[in-house]
């Protein structure tokens, strides 16, 4: 007895491994879908483009990239959350859906921490500091000082509540010890018209949202939100610079539904592995202000976590909430 039952265990293995050999070899044999959970138009929408087009050229098939926008980005990550995890429905997004979002809503219909399998960081993408040039700041350190002087009086604009460029500012609010004012728009590109017209003093937003408006000296930039300085900005400084610790980046990362076949998952991430180190795909990204990603598999699943950590902690700090 315990002979038949110890060669069906081995035949259920030997199946297990020939069925995951298969997918790895096969995957994918059909087209593959990639949502992106905001409108067309956007860095997300066009890196998405610029990924698919080079796994259709390296798998041999499409990959149709589908626009799920609305609810902060939740639409379309609820859309593969609850899709058929076999590799064939993929979630290429900003933040918010998977590290920002599960702080920020009272409830979601998905857990972005077993939802999703990760997969990739495609691009990060440095996040600028600008103020308008009638702001008595030439740098952190000025700005700082403008707020303790006049606590409550200086407000900062973003895309919307939650946005990276949102919580940029409550970080700078809290790591600083400041009180400014979150002035949220519906969109990057109105809260931009006010600061160009003097009604908002400074915000944060993406670099090639604001590169133009800086290189035409329209506004200033005067410091980077991440870690290190930007290519495109190389005299700015970053903001830890005057305040040690500080970073924020916004950033777009690929995930698959959290059951989705490890071989599955292992092709894209080679094949992503290869890609984003392709000269063509580094000059396009470059030419967004973007930087092509360099983790994958487990180690971007840590820096989700981390990340989640991170902004959960500012949300709370802020009060910021979204019914």
């Amino acid at each position: 007895m315990r002979g038949i039952l110890r060669r069906s265990f081995l035949a259920a293995c030997a199946a297990v491994l020939f069925c995951g050999a298969a997918v790895a070899q096969d995957y994918p044999s059909r087209p593959v879908k990639i949502i992106v959970p905001f409108p067309a138009g956007g860095s997300n929408d066009i890196i998405t483009r610029i990924v698919a087009q080079k796994l259709a050229e390296r798998c041999g098939q499409t990959f149709i990239v589908e626009n799920r926008g609305g609810a902060g980005g939740n639409i379309g990550a609820e859309t593969v959350a609850s899709a058929e995890a076999d590799g064939y429905t993929l979630l290429l997004t900003a933040p918010p859906p998977l590290t920002i979002n599960g702080s920020l809503y009272k409830t979601l219909p998905f857990d972005p921490a077993r939802a999703f399998a990760p997969v990739a960081l495609i691009a990060s993408v440095p996040i600028i500091l600008v103020v308008n040039p009638s702001v008595p700041a030439k740098n952190v350190g000025e700005l700082i000082a403008l707020a303790k002087a006049k606590p409550g009086s200086l407000n900062f604009g973003s895309s919307g509540i939650g946005s990276t460029n949102h919580l940029a500012g409550e970080l700078l609010k809290s790591t600083a010890g400041i009180d400014i004012v979150h002035v949220p728009y519906r969109g990057a590109a109105p809260a931009m018209n006010d600061l160009l017209a003097g009604q908002i003093p400074f915000m944060f937003d993406n670099i090639p949202a604001v590169l133009p408006q800086v290189q035409g000296k329209a506004i200033n930039a005067i410091a980077v939100a991440g870690a290190k300085r930007a290519d495109a900005l190389p005299d700015v400084p970053t903001v830890a610079e005057t305040v040690p610790g500080f970073e924020a980046s916004s950033w777009f990362g690929l995930v698959a539904p959290g059951k989705t076949p490890a071989p599955a998952l292992a092709k894209l991430r080679s094949e992503l592995e290869v890609i984003l180190k392709m000269p063509d795909v580094k000059k396009r990204l470059a030419e967004l202000g973007a930087e092509p990603g360099t983790v994958f598999g487990e180690a971007f699943g840590q820096f989700l976590a981390e990340e989640t950590t991170k902004w959960g902690k500012i949300i709370q700090a802020s009060g910021a909430t979204v019914d």
